[in-house]
């Protein structure tokens, strides 16, 4: 099975109880992401028992989300949640618990997130300060928002790795950030098996050993799906296999799974 390079075990768990038996079944390493204190001490049980029972590893990430100003505005969530999100974020770097943070970046794709731009911002640069000096892999949210991205690329290419979660760039904006220098790996879930023509083709022609495979779950669900889940990675795969006709699903799997531990597990 390949290697899941974003999704949310703590938020999964509420719409369907048995995720992460499915995921230590399937052997299914996994990054989780979270944005409070709850969610990452979840993660963090999960990765000690998956430890202890030599399952498949579980990354603890960490981040602001940059949709969580835009939830304040519409009072979603309390105001204070971003300021102790914040907190949370310094105390886990400073002790050494993140293998990443994220997710983190801008997202520009309606009138409320755009209201918040400037917040965003202010948030992306503590974010990218932390991965600089904790030398820590970083994942990217982007929507409508690659501009952004290539504003930062100088900073960007000093970080051991940056993953693009459900990349949502084109195939000539990811060969320019690698010609750029920085180490970026592109994630891909849902989106390719449901014909989204410029993932397709920057997932068909992006090098293998810049690829990653994720499900977000549960939140980029495979049509006629309530929510995505592990075993969707085996879709995913699949379609991957046909879009990239040299290489085999074994190869890929096996290259996915490496990639996946070159970022999450490397000992830095």
């Amino acid at each position: 099975m390949a290697s899941d390079a974003h999704a949310h075990p703590s938020d999964i768990k509420a719409v369907f109880p048995g995720a992460e038996d499915e995921r230590l079944r399937l052997g299914a390493a996994c990054a989780a992401s979270a944005w409070n204190r709850a969610g990452f001490e979840y993660h963090q049980r999960l990765a000690e028992q998956a430890r202890e029972q030599g399952g498949a590893p579980l990354a603890l990430c960490f981040a602001v989300h940059p949709q969580l100003p835009a939830a304040v505005n519409s009072r979603n969530i309390e105001a204070g949640m971003v300021e102790q999100s914040l907190n949370t974020l310094a105390v886990l770097a400073e002790s050494g618990q993140l293998d990443a943070i994220g997710e983190t970046g801008f997202d520009l794709y309606d009138r409320s997130f755009r209201d918040t731009e400037a917040a965003q911002d202010a948030l992306f640069a503590v974010h990218l300060d932390i991965a600089l000096e904790r030398r820590l892999p970083l994942v990217f949210h982007i929507r409508r928002a690659m501009h952004k991205v290539f504003a930062h690329s100088a900073a960007l290419k000093r970080l051991p790795a940056v993953v693009f979660h459900s990349y949502p760039g084109t195939l000539s904006e990811g060969e320019s950030l690698l010609r750029r220098g920085v180490n970026a790996y592109f994630s891909f879930g849902a989106a390719i098996a449901m014909n989204h023509k410029t993932a397709a083709e920057a997932c068909a022609r992006l090098p293998a050993e810049r690829l990653l495979t994720e499900t977000d779950a549960p939140y980029q669900p495979p049509r006629c799906a309530a929510f995505s889940r592990w075993r969707d990675l085996g879709e995913t795969l699949r379609t991957l296999t046909e879009l990239r006709r040299e290489d085999s699903a074994a190869d890929l799997e096996a290259r996915i799974d490496q990639n996946w531990r070159r970022v999450f597990m490397e000992e830095r």
